[in-house]
């Protein structure tokens, strides 16, 4: 990795210094769509930063389901994970690749380190959690205040934007796990809005209309 291709997924960070710690001190991995890079109960050792690719955090119960918080992309890294890595506990959240991924870690140590050598990098953190918190309270709301159909109808919209594409690969399961609720149920869903035409279902695969997101918001 150089300093360009850094700068590009992380043009807010222009200070030259801070740039080669980066890459002295972070360990720039490839990792494919599916692998888990955090599991509840486990500590963080690294803070990741998303060169390429995406990851999506979700929140597990204790019976195992999930609940889907919010997506890393590129230029960005974990809140929570910036949270565990202050307080020395372990981490909270699952984090599982979405698309084939490029990211540098950067050890705890370093990660301390940065924050007292460079502004840009506390300014980087200080940003993040700033976002993440209102992505979070927008996911609370989501549970406590708004229906299952508003949420699915949500969820399709944001996995839209996340792929910037209108055909969505996955199955009636794994979109019922991020939304913590039954296959059933989001099957039912799928069918009412395929049935007013807004999208089409195929196997593992759903048609979006280009206009989805202006229909659901009359």
């Amino acid at each position: 990795m150089t300093v360009e291709q850094l700068r590009e997924a992380f043009p807010n960070f222009t200070d030259p210094n801070l740039l080669k710690a980066i890459l002295n001190s972070g360990q720039v991995i490839s990792l494919p769509a599916g692998k888990v890079l955090m599991e509840p109960g486990q500590f963080i050792k690294a803070v990741p930063l998303v060169l390429e690719g995406s990851a999506k955090i979700l929140r597990m119960d204790e019976d195992g389901k999930e609940l889907f918080l919010y997506y890393l992309d590129p230029g960005e890294t974990c809140a929570l994970s910036l949270t565990c890595c202050s307080a020395s506990k372990p981490s909270e959240i699952k984090a599982v690749v979405e698309e084939d991924a490029l990211m540098v870690f950067i050890p705890i140590q370093t990660h301390e380190q940065f924050s007292e050598d460079f502004r840009q990098w506390k300014d980087f953190v200080s940003t993040t959690y700033q976002r993440r918190f209102q992505e979070l309270l927008v996911a609370l709301d989501a549970v406590a205040f708004k229906r299952m159909d508003e949420r699915l109808m949500r969820y399709l919209v944001t996995k839209m934007k996340q792929y910037k594409a209108n055909e969505l690969h996955t199955t009636h399961q794994e979109i019922a796990n991020e939304l913590g609720t039954s296959r059933e149920v989001v099957s039912r869903l799928l069918k009412q809005l395929e049935k007013k035409k807004w999208i089409e279902l195929g196997r593992n695969i759903i048609y979006i209309r280009d206009d989805f997101e202006e229909l659901i918001a009359r």
